[in-house]
């Protein structure tokens, strides 16, 4: 199966993002000069993604807003002879102008499962998709999602993104039991969500980047929602492994950027602002200022 859609949920509320999540989606916040969900966007598509599918949520316009051209500030740009701000703007038409985007609204935050749901009416029977979460950036020379439909291709199996932590990091993620099957290749035994130092099977944890199979959306159609009215794609994740069915996890090669919360986020914006040439001297010498 080609992969050529992929979906992308940001219908989150941010709350760990407040006060300003208030009024700008989490999603918006700035890596250097670009938000965060044009740098997942681009990953896409530098992928081959030629569709993708916004789970976002009511009333949500910000994105719609930013595809849109603006003809008015395109003139007004060109009238004062602003052309360094006239290429700013008009990268996000480079990358956003030749996909196909729709939108599909999560009426109720009912967890990251339930999002995904919702995008499978633009998703054909027996088609397989990418999924990305803005939350990670993986800097790499090839794309984090390529690497995983790569692999996608020679087993045709749900594909989990894994990465290595130390282990005083493993009970903030969700971590698997895994049997090795070649270099950086893995096959998922179980996904413990948030275990104790004792309970982690390994050091692998999930990224949120995946390769998603028909069958993960018929698993999600009969998932029973919690208490709360959610499902969650982990434990839909673990459903299929208790079945028997089998889903892999693959390595991602190259530096993963979290922009979780605000510290991770920060850190990711200093990693980037460091290695982007119009800033990094002049920053370096800045941040030996600061005592």
């Amino acid at each position: 199966m080609e992969i050529k859609k992929a979906i992308m949920a940001i219908a989150g509320s941010g709350t760990r993002f407040l006060p300003m999540s208030k009024v700008l989606s989490k999603e918006f916040f700035p890596i250097i000069d670009k938000p965060l969900i044009q740098y997942i966007v681009q990953e896409a598509k530098d992928a081959g993604i030629e569709e993708i599918i916004f789970v976002i949520s009511p009333g949500q316009k910000m994105i719609a807003d930013y595809i849109k051209p603006d003809k008015r500030l395109e003139a007004f740009l060109s009238q004062r002879k602003k052309d360094k701000q006239l290429k700013d703007l008009k990268d996000i038409d480079d990358v956003f102008g030749d996909l196909k985007i729709n939108f599909v609204v999560q009426k109720e935050p009912n967890g990251d499962g339930h999002a995904i749901l919702q995008a499978k009416k633009f998703i054909g029977a027996d088609e397989a998709v990418a999924v990305l979460h803005c939350d990670d950036i993986i800097d790499s020379d090839e794309p984090a999602i390529a690497q995983l439909i790569k692999v996608f291709q020679t087993c045709n199996s749900p594909v989990l993104g894994l990465k290595q932590l130390p282990k005083e990091s493993l009970p903030a993620y969700g971590v698997v039991a895994n049997e090795k099957i070649a270099n950086g290749l893995h096959k998922i035994k179980k996904i413990i969500e948030k275990p104790t130092f004792d309970q982690a099977p390994s050091n692998l944890v999930v990224v949120g980047k995946y390769i998603l199979t028909p069958e993960v959306f018929s698993y999600l159609k009969k998932a029973k929602p919690s208490k709360k009215g959610e499902i969650f794609l982990a434990e839909v994740f673990d459903k299929m492994l208790s079945d028997g069915k089998v889903i892999y996890g693959s390595e991602l090669r190259g530096e993963w950027l979290e922009c979780g919360d605000k510290l991770k986020w920060i850190k990711s914006f200093f990693y980037f602002a460091l290695k982007d040439p119009r800033y990094k001297e002049e920053l370096k010498k800045y941040l030996k200022t600061i005592k």
